[in-house]
């Protein structure tokens, strides 16, 4: 086979870049492990900003965002069972609409179906080969037999354990990372949410979400130890802790209920750079992994592959390279500006084990702070709504990396 663009990875990078060179007459294949089923089941991010709503909707992918996504004009920050809310259409005049992933990834697919993209789903054994040639391939293996693919261009957005950024030199790739001593304990349940917007919680025993993917469906979090085990808390102690932490006032509109799902997804900020190799390009968490603390995974991997298919496409489009050899930077611009704020408000939100009573109260202060301050207020709602995309640099690779 050969194709345009090779896409390893049918997440939600993945296939964005493969309907945004769709549009745009560039052909691509997108190369996937797992099957459909797997990859539209992971219980996932669930907050979107603008500018993914807008890049949907661009697509012709918006029609049951539209009807069914749950636009939030503000968002609430509780401490200590006090709560105050962020109005970030007052403050930005943007907003975030609550739309699962497993529903964006299901309106994917299903477009890609409808509009004849080529997905390929089980490929084992999969492997890059001459990544610094003008014509790179994958190899990897179906159902069918061993397969070939050659193609101008690689876009690797097989996330954090995939093989993609594995296949930059160990010499050249840089990587950077905190992993987190804590992780979010999260449940999903078929109960009305507590609240009609988010509410991130700041409590002595540790931080609480309480999230909601539909009006009659919930999910909540709280934060829990690395080493915890789900069988440790069965649903009542689950609602009662997250009771306690959200405080009376929110605790009263919680409806408790079975959970359907429970899990303990760890935490770390991570990002390897740069993002492009050769005739490589790093997209979504193959190159850099943000805490939920903020909704910024999904929303990144979308900027990415925004800003890729800009390069890819002025690249058929006219010859020029100027935006493949700009993309890693300006990409990376964005991305380290996401990973601030999901760290400081993580730092904000969560209890550290090795935290003193001083630094309890910095974090009391500080939210107290924020609940009165116009001006930081604004600067916490610009970038939960999405900051811009980073403008096309016109330095050359070598100043942009100096």
């Amino acid at each position: 086979m050969r194709t345009q663009v090779a896409i390893v990875g049918a997440g939600p990078a993945g296939m964005v870049l493969a309907h945004l060179l769709h549009a745009a007459g560039i052909d691509s294949v997108v190369v996937e492990r797992r099957n459909r089923d797997y990859v539209e089941g992971r219980v996932r991010a669930g907050v979107l900003e603008q500018g993914t709503v807008d890049v949907l909707a661009r697509l012709g992918l918006d029609g049951r965002l539209r009807s069914e996504g749950l636009v939030h004009a503000g968002t609430n920050l509780a401490v200590d069972g006090r709560s105050f809310r962020i109005d970030m259409a007052a403050l930005t005049g943007a907003a975030v609409t609550v739309y699962g992933q497993q529903e964006v990834m299901r309106d994917l697919f299903d477009a890609a179906e409808t509009r004849g993209l080529t997905v390929v789903y089980e490929a084992e054994d999969l492997r890059l080969h001459d990544i610094e040639s003008t014509s790179p391939g994958l190899t990897f293996r179906t159902r069918h037999g061993e397969q070939r693919l050659t193609c101008d261009i690689i876009a690797g957005c097989d996330g954090f354990h995939g093989v993609s950024r594995r296949a930059i030199p160990p010499e050249v790739l840089k990587t950077f990372e905190r992993v987190y001593p804590f992780g979010w304990l999260g449940i999903l349940t078929d109960v009305p949410p507590a609240v009609h917007e988010l509410v991130y919680a700041s409590h002595a025993n540790g931080f609480a979400l309480a999230s909601m993917r539909s009006t009659t469906r919930s999910r909540y979090y709280i934060q829990c130890g690395i080493d915890e085990r789900v069988e440790n808390w069965p649903d009542e102690r689950f609602w009662d802790e997250l009771c306690l932490r959200l405080g009376p006032g929110i605790a009263e509109g919680i409806e408790r209920g079975p959970s359907f799902e429970k899990s303990i997804a760890p935490l770390r900020s991570f990002v390897g750079e740069p993002m492009r190799w050769g005739r490589l390009f790093l997209a979504g968490d193959a190159a850099h992994i943000v805490p939920p603390t903020g909704a910024k995974g999904l929303n990144l991997a979308v900027s990415d592959v925004v800003m890729l298919s800009e390069a890819l496409i002025a690249y058929y489009a006219h010859g020029s390279e100027a935006g493949l050899d700009g993309y890693s930077a300006r990409a990376l611009a964005r991305v380290w500006k996401a990973e601030r704020f999901s760290w400081w408000f993580t730092s904000l939100m969560h209890r550290f084990p090795e935290s003193s009573g001083f630094d309890r109260r910095m974090q009391v202060a500080e939210l107290a702070y924020l609940s009165g301050s116009r001006a930081a207020q604004t600067v916490l709602a610009e970038n939960y709504v999405g900051l811009p995309l980073e403008p096309v640099s016109t330095l050359t690779p070598q100043e942009m990396h100096a």
